[in-house]
């Protein structure tokens, strides 16, 4: 698949790009290798891969999702604008 100078104004004015006329077939060519090399990459038979996280195997870390109140609210909340009790007072925002 290559692509024409046409082609190439469409892409420069959908992603708000002024490209000069002297421009275009420098453009035209760095589109065209790219899209080359993505050619290149459906060739590859990638059955039965596995889609990869990273270059390196390893496992995600994960930490335990537990509840907890922080300890001490009175803490928590010293930097509050404003509180009554142990909750935060914030502005409504729904009518």
């Amino acid at each position: 698949m290559s692509v024409d100078q046409a082609t190439v104004r469409r892409i420069g004015r959908l992603a708000h790009i002024a490209i000069s006329d002297d421009e275009l077939p420098h453009f035209q060519g760095e589109i065209n290798a790219i899209l080359g090399f993505v050619e290149q990459l459906n060739a590859v038979n990638v059955d039965g891969i596995e889609p990869m996280t990273s270059v390196t195997p390893m496992a995600m870390k994960k930490r335990h999702d537990v509840i907890d109140d922080g300890g001490d609210a009175a803490r928590v909340l010293a930097n509050a604008p404003a509180r009554e009790d142990d909750y935060y007072v914030v502005p409504k925002v729904v009518e």
